[in-house]
């Protein structure tokens, strides 16, 4: 689990391709203090497992679905990658609930200052704005961000100029993609409401008001 807080910007070293996934090196320094092969990793939102560590360095084995559905796939020496560890029991949800698990993939457009701010727009697929909603939070390339506008094909969000200077988000060019995980708790209420009832039958008004939840 993690909060969409980034710990760090870390650069890529080197992307070996698979067959079917590709071995990323990551080189980085803060979250090498207590990072251990085996612990999780979320890199650009992409929860990851570290497989080796180096003095400067880690690498992950990104699968083949992990690169359908990410920009890790568009990864390359040099690029820089937002870095966050997974949870600690004890840590604080400064962001939101994220669980590393990229729905989707979305696409950058266009920055408007807008104060001390920046209102930053971008597309994103149907299967991703389904569990929108205004003043929601939304996961994009790993950074917990809260929505502002929702459009038919779109969203908008509000950065402020301290998230702007610890993440990748400033230096987004228009027509790049993004990684998106909307909020799991939307999903769980989804969910919730299309379950069965134990007659097999849908849960409904009436199933509601039969069984004393409200008159």
């Amino acid at each position: 689990m993690f909060t969409g807080i980034i710990e760090e910007k870390g650069m890529v070293k080197s992307v070996e391709k698979q067959k079917l996934g590709a071995v990323i090196s990551i080189q980085t320094s803060k979250v090498l203090s207590d990072l251990n092969i085996g612990d999780s990793v979320a890199i650009n939102g992409a929860c990851q497992t570290a497989v080796k560590i180096g003095g400067d360095f880690f690498n992950v084995e990104a699968a083949y679905e992990t690169l359908r559905l990410t920009n890790l796939s568009d990864l390359k020496t040099g690029d820089r990658v937002n870095l966050e560890r997974a949870m600690p029991a004890s840590g604080r949800f400064g962001g939101h609930m994220v669980s590393g698990h990229v729905d989707n993939t979305g696409t950058f457009l266009k920055k408007e200052k807008q104060g001390i701010a920046e209102i930053f727009y971008f597309n994103a697929p149907q299967d991703v704005l389904r569990y929108m909603v205004n003043k929601g939070s939304i996961c994009i390339n790993g950074i917990s961000l809260t929505i502002t506008s929702i459009s038919t094909d779109g969203f908008s969000v509000s950065v402020i100029p301290h998230t702007i200077k610890e993440t990748t988000l400033g230096e987004l060019k228009a027509g790049d993609k993004v990684n998106l995980e909307a909020d799991i708790i939307a999903k769980y209420i989804e969910k919730f409401i299309q379950r069965t009832d134990n007659t097999g039958e849908r849960i409904t008004e009436k199933f509601l008001q039969e069984n004393g939840f409200y008159e």
